[in-house]
């Protein structure tokens, strides 16, 4: 019987070093700054409330960490969906100030490597700007650096929950420089093809009961005029 325990024992702990050694993984590295973090171009900067109950829906398969909110909203439990996530938010401009409505569907992605560092989420935005247009983003993200500097010291720790400041670029495609395509459907965006990036700003998260405070941001980069365009028609004649 001593052995069998052994035994037990030594793949357990086996699979505790195989999963920090995955965690702490040093030959994964950060990508650094998103391109359109530092662009000098026209952009849209969008904020939106991460947490469950601060949003206008969110709902998943009613089995995952964090509730659904309203707590009767349909839920996701059919086969072909239950690793998708909904939610409809209220999109803030830079001020602060309201601005839009967001709907953003997400589903874990065939492209996730855990040994490579990518813990992968394919998710799509319908936006609507009453002021500007609408516009759809398609992008894959890497929750990759959230886990491991977020997620996994809140699990580590006593109280299950992590407190700090966090910041990250949450979209690693498909454009070639890790930005989500972005395409215009009306008003003044309509038919813009424009790049996006995602970022998440954590301060407070549960493993029990997920996001405590968090706030996402996308950053949409407006195409640059085309000065052919700027010059009245008269002067080409």
């Amino acid at each position: 019987m001593k052995y069998v325990v052994a035994l037990a024992l030594g793949f357990l702990a086996g699979a505790v070093l195989f999963a920090i050694g995955v965690l702490l993984n040093p030959f994964i590295i950060d990508r650094g700054l998103s391109p359109l973090s530092v662009t000098d171009a026209e952009v849209i900067t969008l904020t939106y409330s991460v947490v469950p109950a601060e949003t206008i829906m969110y709902t998943n398969d009613g089995e995952s960490t964090q509730a659904p909110n309203p707590k009767n909203v349909q839920q996701l439990w059919e086969a072909p969906i239950r690793l998708t996530e909904a939610m409809v938010v209220l999109l803030n401009d830079a001020t602060g100030e309201p601005t839009g409505l967001g709907v953003k569907f997400s589903s874990r992605s065939e492209s996730t490597h855990v040994l490579g560092g990518r813990a992968n989420v394919d998710s799509d935005w319908y936006i609507y700007l009453p002021e500007r247009g609408s516009l759809f983003i398609h992008q894959t993200e890497n929750y990759w650096p959230f886990l491991q500097q977020v997620a996994f010291p809140a699990w580590r720790s006593g109280a299950n929950n992590w407190r700090g400041s966090w910041l990250g670029d949450m979209t690693a495609g498909p454009g070639a420089l890790g930005t989500a395509a972005a395409t215009g459907s009306s008003g003044e965006l309509a038919g813009l093809a424009m790049e996006a990036v995602e970022t998440l700003s954590v301060k407070a998260f549960s493993t029990k009961s997920g996001f405590m405070s968090a706030e996402g941001r996308l950053i949409i980069e407006l195409p640059e005029a085309d000065l052919f365009d700027e010059i009245p028609a008269e002067a080409t004649n």
